[in-house]
């Protein structure tokens, strides 16, 4: 059974930085990669950002470059982490994990939903002002 279990979040303070954390368990899925993605309220769920275990290339969502990072773990390849830097009271979220399967999912643009297989439950960050 495929398990995805997201740690890390929690309430912090503007300006913090802050580490999520994706443990996939029931597969192996860094070869097809691992994604980021974040729902607020009343809103659909957005890409943050993806990596590929295979090429360790990463891709991120225009509205997070440059204070998000996502990367792998060295030692598990079924682990991913995001790391955020200067939190804003806008990153406040429910953050989940995502992982992809399916051969055919290279194929597809890491931001569409519908090309990952197995989600995690999620994390809520809440950013204080």
């Amino acid at each position: 059974q495929v398990r995805l279990v997201e740690s890390g979040g929690g309430l912090v303070q503007a300006g913090d930085p802050l580490r999520l954390s994706c443990a996939a368990s029931g597969g192996s899925f860094r070869s097809r990669g691992m994604g980021w993605f974040r729902q607020t309220p009343g809103k659909e769920r957005e890409f943050v950002a993806f990596f590929s275990g295979t090429s360790g290339s990463t891709v991120y969502a225009d509205s997070v470059k440059g204070r998000f990072t996502i990367s792998g773990d060295s030692a598990s390849e079924n682990t991913v982490y995001l790391r955020i830097d200067s939190l804003k009271p806008e990153d406040t979220a429910v953050y989940y994990c995502a992982a992809r399967e399916s051969p055919q999912s290279v194929y597809v643009p890491p931001r569409i939903e519908a090309s990952y297989d197995y989600w995690g439950q999620g994390t809520q960050v809440t950013v204080s002002s």
